[in-house]
């Protein structure tokens, strides 16, 4: 059963696994190293203690392994922006789907959003085809990315 949950300090380590391999590709960054994931870590658990959030960054937990990150930016308008990225060895199990289904349910129950948005790189289908199973539409293109509304 995937829970999404506020990230820990110790998951810095499993974090940096997130940010690895092929899904930085996806990212347009280099993989993360030790330093920058607890870095990263840090940083998220300050925007969690904000008031208000307007950024949420949470793990991808499953079983007690963290295997993703989802994120939910909201902005002054009451419209979310969903982002997600999942370790490689996870992919095509349907975790990111039921990941971004879990987020969608935050971000109108707990985060009081109103709207959501998403997109993705073109050479990346298989987050259009998440995307599309969580419920949102395909909407166009902007600035060189493939955008979504729900």
């Amino acid at each position: 059963m995937i829970m999404l949950r506020f990230l820990t300090a110790t998951d810095a380590p499993a974090v940096r696994r997130v940010y690895s391999g092929a899904a930085t590709r996806f990212l347009g960054r280099s993989a993360m190293t030790s330093q920058e994931a607890g870095e990263y870590v840090s940083r998220v658990r300050e925007w969690a203690a904000a008031a208000p959030v307007e950024q949420y960054v949470l793990g991808v937990d499953v079983s007690g392994d963290l295997l993703g990150v989802v994120k939910l930016g909201r902005r002054p308008s009451g419209h979310g922006r969903v982002s997600y990225v999942l370790r490689e060895d996870r992919w095509g199990q349907g975790y990111a789907t039921g990941a971004v289904e879990e987020l969608v349910t935050f971000a109108f129950a707990t985060a009081g959003l109103d709207s959501l948005g998403a997109r993705h790189r073109p050479d990346n289908p298989a987050s259009g085809r998440v995307l599309m199973k969580a419920g949102f539409t395909r909407v166009g293109e902007v600035n060189a990315m493939i955008e979504y509304r729900l």
